[in-house]
């Protein structure tokens, strides 16, 4: 199977491939990397998501640094959900894959809540069953639960999502956007405590766009514990969020509420439109 269907379980894959970056099912993962050692620890903190100082490059084939991520610092609150936005090529889905353990940066440190879960943009690499209760029950199997506790989970992660009439539908009678939301309620089944959501909208209609959002924004408030962070490129989207982060050539410029970063998106955009123009 392709590794990319299994990623949202990260307990299972990542630690065996990914060895520098071990994870496992505890309440929360820190990481420090350096190219000299890496360090954990699990001391309580306000917030899910916390990233400081994090570099990353990769080489050219003239064995030159690129760099993507530039001394990047963010801070995410425990249960809410935030936006991360910035033009194509500034690092925001680096930096995602870094939070996600999904690639290791040069230097900085990382902190994440567990479990995790990291959702792609095309669903097709996470929605490998061919019912949707089936897919979201999928990562229960590695847990001891009954046959009760496992139709609960499954049919409260479907309801969450607004999928709880779809349970015995076939996949692939599913849109792109309802798969994007069998793969969300994948994680919730397991009691992922962050999503972290890669541009899902990018390639979808509107009436699936609304449908992704809503059910990452419900996923949210019908929980204490669930924290999303969203990767997107559109303005509209900032609606849904509690806060937003943004981003440019590989540095964090802004990090604050969303009312406050759309307000300083556009600003910045309308000046780059008089600048064009004059």
């Amino acid at each position: 199977m392709n590794l990319l269907c299994l990623t949202r379980f990260p307990e299972r894959v990542l630690a065996p491939v990914y060895v520098t970056v071990p994870t496992t099912t505890a309440t929360a993962t820190s990481r420090e990397y350096s190219p000299l050692d890496i360090f954990r620890s699990n001391k309580a903190q306000n917030f899910a998501i916390e990233g400081r100082n994090l570099k990353f490059s990769f080489t050219t084939r003239q064995t030159q640094d690129a760099p993507v991520l530039r001394d990047c610092s963010i801070r995410i609150p425990c249960g809410q959900f935030w936006m991360l936005l910035g033009p194509n090529g500034c690092g925001k889905s680096t930096l995602l894959k870094i939070l996600a353990g999904l690639l290791t940066p040069t230097s900085g440190t990382v902190y994440v809540n567990e479990p995790k879960s990291f959702v792609f943009q095309n669903p097709d690499h996470q929605v490998v069953m061919p019912t949707v209760d089936a897919d979201v029950a999928f990562g229960l199997g590695k847990i001891n639960f009954t046959n009760d506790e496992v139709r609960s989970r499954v049919s409260r992660a479907l309801h969450a999502v607004g999928l709880s009439d779809y349970m015995k539908r076939s996949v692939q009678t599913l849109s792109g956007g309802q798969k994007q939301r069998v793969a969300i309620a994948g994680a919730l089944a397991e009691a992922c405590k962050v999503l972290l959501l890669d541009e899902l909208t990018t390639f979808l209609d509107e009436t699936d766009q609304v449908g992704v959002i809503k059910a990452v924004r419900n996923s949210v408030d019908t929980s204490t514990e669930v924290t999303a962070l969203w990767v997107t490129h559109r303005l509209e989207e900032l609606h849904y969020a509690d806060g937003a982060i943004y981003m440019e050539d590989g540095k964090v410029v802004m990090h604050g509420d969303a009312a406050s970063i759309r307000s300083f998106i556009e600003s910045r955009q309308s000046a780059y439109i008089n600048q064009i123009n004059s």
